[in-house]
């Protein structure tokens, strides 16, 4: 299944879900006006290359050195945007294009990122969830062997790999709550336990690999933020009180002393 297939599937996603934990107020707001970017379109490029570098030209098209600012490059850059629009392609630029594979070569380099990511790539699972009923979705970068145990590996672009540095991104982006959430997904599918690891790199050169395993208490946490955000879904479609930070009974926040 292609990544447009598999976004127009049913179910909500980690990425999608994960944006109620700010308020189902943003969460709803971002569903009925989505954004894309440029940061977007390289993460994309970037894991397609990673994990399915084989596969990578039938979605992507990697542009020529084009002066955009004269009207001969502005109209070659055209040609490219009609391409890409007719064969459901992504246009990534030369330096784009030199980075990624410069963070591929890091990547592999490195011998336990390589192991862990030798796995199957970008399985599609689907399950309705027993507590709620909702219909939800995940699409694991990979799923491997490693010592003896089974591990979801999930593969992440951040800007330093320095010690506590990850940790933040984790909070930040809700990192423990995609392995509570995928784990649970992968094993509605499978009935099999999975461990859960993350392949950090940098994207700065050199591009330094650090490797993560994610401890049962960590994952459980995330699944339980999964529990919360499910719940806060399907109460908010319920009722249709897509609330903001007030919280669903609308009551205004009391500054304290201390706060000020």
């Amino acid at each position: 299944m292609s990544q447009k297939e598999y976004r127009a599937e049913e179910g909500i996603s980690r990425s999608e879900l994960f944006k109620i934990a700010r308020s189902p107020l943003h969460f709803k707001y971002s569903m009925e006006n989505p954004v894309d970017s440029e940061s977007l379109a390289f993460g994309r490029a970037l894991h397609k290359y990673v994990l399915e570098k084989d596969d990578f030209f039938n979605d992507f098209i990697v542009l020529p050195e084009i002066n955009k600012r004269t009207k001969a490059g502005k109209e070659e850059y055209e040609r490219y945007q009609v391409e890409a629009f007719e064969h459901e392609k992504e246009l990534v630029s030369r330096d784009d294009m030199s980075v990624i594979i410069a963070m591929y070569d890091a990547v592999m380099a490195n011998p336990l990122a390589k192991q862990l990511l030798a796995g199957d790539h970008e399985k599609d699972f689907f399950w309705t969830d027993d507590m709620t009923g909702e219909r939800c979705k995940c699409r694991p970068d990979c799923l491997t062997e490693y010592d003896g145990l089974k591990y979801i590996v999930d593969y992440k672009s951040t800007d330093s790999c320095e010690d506590g540095h990850f940790e933040r991104s984790c909070r930040k982006y809700g990192y423990k709550f995609q392995a509570g959430m995928y784990t649970e997904g992968v094993f509605q599918n499978t009935f099999e336990q999975y461990g859960f690891a993350f392949i950090a790199q940098e994207k700065k050169a050199p591009y330094a690999v650090r490797v993560y395993f994610c401890s049962p208490e960590f994952v459980a946490q995330g699944y339980d933020q999964f529990r919360e955000l499910i719940g806060i879904y399907h109460s908010c479609k319920e009722t249709g009180n897509w609330y903001g930070y007030e919280g669903p009974m609308n009551i205004a926040t009391e500054l304290m002393e201390e706060d000020l």
